[in-house]
């Protein structure tokens, strides 16, 4: 265990400062996804199961009060599925901005040491160079991770909000 720690502050350290925050991007937008999973297996199915109760509850389904008592129930389970879905998206995109962000702290240290020893030193550089390449790899990991998740998610709120679209249907 603690092996595995010290390889992860190793790394940590070669990638720099900036390491730093892309871990903590990615750390928060995998705990909202794992969220979002948990809330779709528990109680989304009870928010579905209580909309659909109380529209099979009514007796008339035909008027424009329940016309408008529909769209609200529908309107209610759409806003609770897609809830952080947004934040997840930016978390998403903010990955390889983070990364690129890297790469120019990285190539900015790189030629700081050129600047102050004079030469192309490649073992003087090194520290920087990894400092402009690891950063780009975890944010472009990150962001892959998070889109194809993201992507998901987002196909099955669509799905779930049609599929309650037709259950609530006014044809009963």
């Amino acid at each position: 265990m603690t092996e595995t720690f010290i390889a992860v502050r190793d790394f940590l350290e070669m990638g720099g400062q900036v390491l730093n925050v892309i871990a903590v991007v990615i750390f928060l937008m995998w705990m909202l996804i794992l969220e979002r999973i948990a809330y779709f297996q528990s109680e989304l199915k009870t928010l579905k199961a209580n909309i659909q109760s109380t529209w099979n509850a009514r007796i008339d389904k035909k008027s424009w009060a329940s016309e408008a008592l529909r769209e609200k129930l529908i309107s209610e389970f759409n806003m609770s599925a897609n809830q952080y879905l947004p934040i997840i998206k930016t978390l998403v995109a903010l990955c390889p901005l983070l990364g690129l962000m890297g790469t120019v702290t990285g190539m900015i240290e790189v030629f700081d040491v050129m600047a102050v020893s004079g030469s192309g030193n490649a073992r003087s550089m090194a520290s920087g160079v990894s400092k402009a390449t690891i950063p780009t790899m975890a944010g472009m990991v990150g962001a892959l991770s998070g889109v194809f998740l993201a992507t998901l998610l987002t196909q099955k709120v669509t799905n779930e909000v049609d599929i309650l679209e037709e259950e609530l249907s006014q044809d009963d």
